[in-house]
């Protein structure tokens, strides 16, 4: 029998086309399923409904998608073993024999992404529970923003193509599954660069770093106070692990205390990991994977010069004093 995949639904999301490309890679064959929400998405792997469901978890424009991130927080039986990263590309789509445009319409993050498109023409946004939602839901007066593949899937015209402010916008998307299948998986290639010459041995001893690897772990410091994210980011300094991103979640029902969620260049059975990982426990801190995936070659790459993409209004060392006194408000 076929795989079943879901994946964060309706047909005709960017999530939709990350599950065709992960499944083509990864399971030929494979049944796609939309689910109607992450926590759906989440529970169908909990409860053995599909084999695996992608949901996104970043996007390089509009940041980090916190109901994935809560949603692994919070699950005792899912975790992340796979990522697909994809390019995003809006092309603008309206309903044949259409009327006067008057509204946008798309996820609150597209509309976000194609405002510039949105005020030259005039529109009035109107946020969609999805971009695909948004195409499949489009009315004679309205202009929908969403993948390529939604103008042939729901019966479009494409009024422009490329509308995004940002060209090169990318977003990743995560590959659940219950967490005896990461284990399995882990074990697998610890044992495949451990022994490359003998797959499926047990490592004979510790697993060097591969690059190419990326741990989600959560981190909750049982003490909280002065010094105690840079307790933590010393550790990994001093361990030489680097960190891509950091973010913060509330600790659910506990003010003031929060959850560092960090993505870590390495994966959890490379011993130079497990030594960070054992100091941080032994200081008393609170750990659990929430993810571990080979990522993308081209991820980490800025792809143009970084001063293309700094926030508005940010100074550098050589900044003259004028510019410095304006951003920094001396």
């Amino acid at each position: 029998m076929d795989p079943v995949i879901g994946y964060l639904g309706p047909a005709g999301t960017f999530t939709h086309q990350a599950a065709e490309t992960w499944a083509a890679a990864h399971a030929p064959g494979a049944v796609l399923v939309p689910l109607g929400s992450v926590g759906e998405a989440h529970d169908a792997v909990a409860h053995g409904d599909v084999e695996c469901a992608l949901v996104p978890v970043e996007n390089s424009i509009e940041g980090f998608v916190t109901p994935t991130l809560d949603a692994l927080l919070a699950s005792g039986e899912v975790v992340a073993v796979g990522a697909v990263t994809l390019d995003i590309a809006f092309d603008a789509f309206v309903r044949p024999g259409h009327d006067a445009l008057t509204t946008a319409s798309a996820h609150s993050h597209g509309l976000a992404q194609c405002s510039r498109f949105i005020s030259e023409r005039g529109l009035r946004p109107a946020p969609a529970a999805s971009n695909a939602a948004a195409c499949r839901d489009l009315d004679a007066h309205s202009v929908a923003f969403g993948p390529r593949l939604c103008g042939p899937l729901y019966g479009l015209e494409t009024l422009a193509e490329g509308v995004e402010d940002f060209a090169a916008a990318r977003t990743r998307f995560l590959v659940l599954a219950r967490r005896e299948r990461a284990s399995q998986r882990l074990t697998e290639n610890a044992a495949a660069t451990a022994n490359p010459a003998r797959p499926g041995s047990p490592p004979e001893g510790p697993v060097a770093p591969d690059p190419r690897w990326h741990t989600l772990l959560a981190i909750t410091p049982v003490e909280v106070g002065p010094g105690v994210l840079a307790r933590v980011t010393e550790t990994f300094r001093r361990h030489r692990v680097n960190m891509s991103s950091l973010i913060t979640r509330p600790l659910k029902a506990r003010a003031e205390q929060y959850v560092f969620v960090i993505t870590l260049g390495g994966a959890p059975h490379h011993e130079q990991t497990r030594v960070l990982m054992r100091e941080l426990l032994a200081a008393g801190d609170c750990l659990k994977v929430l993810g571990a995936y080979l990522g993308d070659p081209e991820d980490d790459a800025l792809g143009s010069v970084l001063s293309d993409h700094l926030p508005k209004g940010s100074v550098g060392a050589d900044a003259p004093l004028s510019a410095q006194n304006w951003s920094l408000l001396w």
